[in-house]
């Protein structure tokens, strides 16, 4: 079942006449019939998390929104998608531009917002002007500007282009650098469902989260919360990347099992020249990477889902999140040293510096990671690593450290005889890669 890329393959259903003609914003029609009440609570039935990576449940974010007389309130459209790995949002944004407009006005209209704003990753250059041809043939037919549809509701939509940090996907940072500030994150509380943008009630929410709201108002929350599995409900857009023979941008439902994703020709279609999966990062590159054996079954032995649960079955010890959905496969020749001495230089680069652990914390794994991985490391680095994770994880205003710190951590406590390893063949690490080496090998099964 296809809920948000079911028309993606109709010609020119970027602009307004082919989405309009093929059922584009019934939801408005229909929402706008409705109380804001009562759209928040078919959000709330639909059982909706958020799909920006934290999973939070929407419409319980929505009822936090304070309403106080007279102060206008907001919504702002997170579409700052620089998680590496991640680039579903893009997807829609350039090829179902209206999709994300109308989830936008249902939105809106919930909430209270006269005025929302899309804050767009500085690299993607040019899709503002996608949106913005989106927002104006929106207007000219009557579904933006003064008195929707002759309801008395107001709206505008504003797309606000950022200058490239990773930080500003952080709410409070992106609220900041939207109120033209520089963008670190605020200390919470006040949260911006209080004070978010210019000190006024805000929402912020996922490009992915809002262009969802049109299947939940068009065929109702509870027959949307009937699809998936338990808590994982809906469908789910996944970018898959990495050693891949079909990478790219899939809908999935929650009960595809991880190992039919990845091979079967329906979808990614296996690994590229019959390589052996070795490893992978299942949600963006700020979750735990796990090995092939803790990826396609649990510890316990079960088969592995494409959901919230069953991905996060296990904790961090054995298991690793859904995340954004940026699905990244390593085969038996990549190194997971290397990768990860390349995500912790990136989480390095991106840091807004207002932490000290974070600040200098991700320098000094970056710089211990380049020793090892260039034959430069001593076994007590690897401990040394481990506690630099350790003291950055929770010690800091905004996930971004967390971010840091679990790749590494995960990298370590899956893989340390791949670093052991570097340490003691230096100049072979530099001529080849350790291999698969036993992380594919069925795990024991504890004996319950």
């Amino acid at each position: 079942m296809k809920l948000l890329l079911e028309n993606a393959h109709i010609e020119g259903i970027r602009y307004f006449e082919a989405y309009r003609k093929n059922g584009g914003y019934r939801s408005v029609e229909k929402a706008l019939k409705m109380t804001p009440d009562e759209i928040v609570e078919e959000v709330k039935k639909s059982g909706l998390r958020g799909r920006g990576g934290a999973g939070f449940p929407t419409g319980l974010k929505w009822s936090f929104l304070a309403k106080p007389e007279g102060v206008p309130r907001h919504l702002v459209c997170n579409a700052d998608e620089s998680e590496p790995g991640t680039f579903k949002d893009r997807y829609l944004m350039e090829f179902l531009p209206h999709l994300l407009i109308e989830g936008l006005i249902v939105s809106s209209f919930a909430l209270g917002s006269n005025a929302t704003y899309i804050y767009i990753r500085g690299e993607y250059a040019w899709i503002p002007d996608i949106l913005e041809q989106a927002i104006q043939e929106a207007k000219n037919n009557g579904f933006l500007g003064k008195n929707i549809l002759g309801t008395g509701f107001d709206l505008e939509i504003y797309v606000h282009r950022g200058a490239g940090a990773y930080i500003c996907g952080e709410e409070t940072a992106l609220i900041e650098s939207l109120e033209g500030k520089r963008g670190n994150p605020r200390i919470k509380p006040p949260f911006p469902a209080v004070q978010g943008v210019w000190m006024r009630p805000t929402v912020v929410n996922n490009v992915e989260t809002l262009a969802t709201i049109v299947p939940i108002i068009n065929m109702g929350g509870e027959a949307y919360g009937n699809i998936g599995v338990g808590k994982s409900t809906g469908t789910k857009l996944i970018s898959a990347c990495g050693n891949l023979n079909k990478p790219g941008v899939y809908e999935i439902p929650f009960d595809l099992s991880v190992e039919d994703f990845i091979y079967s020709d329906e979808w990614c279609g296996g690994i590229p020249n019959g390589k052996r999966l070795k490893a992978c990062i299942p949600g963006g590159s700020s979750v735990p990477i796990v090995p092939a054996n803790l990826l396609l079954k649990t510890a316990k032995g079960e088969t592995r889902y494409m959901n919230y649960e069953s991905l996060s079955d296990g904790g961090f010890q054995t298991g690793t999140m859904l995340g954004s959905g940026g699905f990244i496969v390593l085969d038996e020749d990549q190194c997971v040293v290397k990768h990860t001495m390349t995500l912790a230089h990136f989480y390095m680069h991106e840091s807004c510096g207002q932490c000290s652990p974070c600040r200098e914390g991700t320098g000094w794994m970056w710089r211990i990671l380049k020793n090892i991985e260039n034959g430069k490391g001593k076994m007590e680095d690897i401990d040394l690593l481990w506690d630099v994770q350790r003291r950055i994880e929770g010690n800091t205003i905004c996930p971004l450290g967390d971010a840091a710190a679990w790749p590494v951590a995960a990298a370590i406590r899956h893989f340390r005889d791949e670093f052991e390893w570097h340490v003691l063949n230096p100049e072979e690490a530099q001529q080849r890669n350790y291999g698969i080496a036993h992380y594919a090998d069925p795990r024991e099964v504890p004996v319950a």
